[in-house]
């Protein structure tokens, strides 16, 4: 199996935004009580939870702020009540942006979505306006030996495996597309057959990517970190290709 590698459009942000853990931590927090909420506090029968407590684990979430959220959400003190939503629209050179939101004041969340896209030179669309261009898939992201891991993610269903570069020690990365319903069954194969996994999200896969470089992509990176910066936002997808010289500039800005 081979195929366009999404990991490096994945992390294309400041190195600044490395500190920003506390707005991470209430972000995971925030996701487990809701998953709590909606599917109960035993994470063997909500896979909801699971996730989210798979995403706090990688993000090393203190345990007693996830046994706070899940207490929340099961009804153990104040609960707030969060409105899923998803909001769209254009960044800079015509890429398309689909912003997953959790908030408990839509005309708020609108509002803070709104500045960022405009601050960041795009422009917040209808909803449907990008949805249409995104699949719903689970990305996972493991070390080990090429063939192992590619026959564990045949074997297991995925729907795709490519290469993901190296981390920083020089090691290979692989990345492993499937289902979302599939993730927990290919993490479990890939384990098996030797690979280390060093992340698993279900996130919003783009059918094409638009190659963006210079002014456009300098403007859409600060975008980018505008809208994560927004309290009620979960997580942000970009059917951007964005070019390196570009991330590396950003970065060092």
């Amino acid at each position: 199996m081979a195929g366009h590698s999404h990991s490096a459009n994945i992390a294309v942000r400041k190195g600044a935004q490395d500190g920003k853990r506390a707005k991470v931590f209430s972000k995971l927090a925030k996701e487990i009580a809701v998953a709590t909420k909606l599917g109960g506090a035993d994470p063997d029968a909500n896979p909801r939870l699971r996730l989210a407590l798979r995403k706090a684990k990688a993000q090393s979430l203190p345990k007693d702020t996830v046994d706070r959220a899940i207490k929340k959400g099961s009804g153990d003190g104040e609960q707030d009540n969060f409105e899923e939503l998803a909001m769209e629209g254009y960044g800079p050179g015509g890429v398309a942006v689909y912003c997953e939101v959790l908030t408990d004041n839509r005309n708020r969340a609108a509002s803070e979505v709104r500045y960022a896209f405009t601050r960041g030179g795009g422009n917040l669309g209808t909803s449907g306006c990008v949805g249409y261009m995104f699949a719903r898939k689970g990305v996972i992201v493991c070390r080990g030996a090429e063939d192992a891991v590619m026959e564990a993610a045949l074997e297991a269903g995925a729907d795709d495996a490519s290469s993901a570069g190296e981390n920083e020690h020089g090691q290979a990365l692989w990345e492993v597309v499937c289902e979302p319903a599939e993730a927990e069954t290919v993490v479990a194969a890939l384990q098996k057959g030797g690979a280390k996994v060093d992340s698993d999200a279900v996130l919003f896969l783009p059918d094409t990517r638009v190659a963006v470089a210079g002014d456009d992509a300098a403007r859409l990176l600060k975008m980018l970190d505008l809208l994560d910066d927004c309290d009620d936002i979960q997580a942000v997808h970009h059917n951007a290709d964005i070019d390196a010289a570009a991330i590396e500039a950003y970065r060092n800005s």
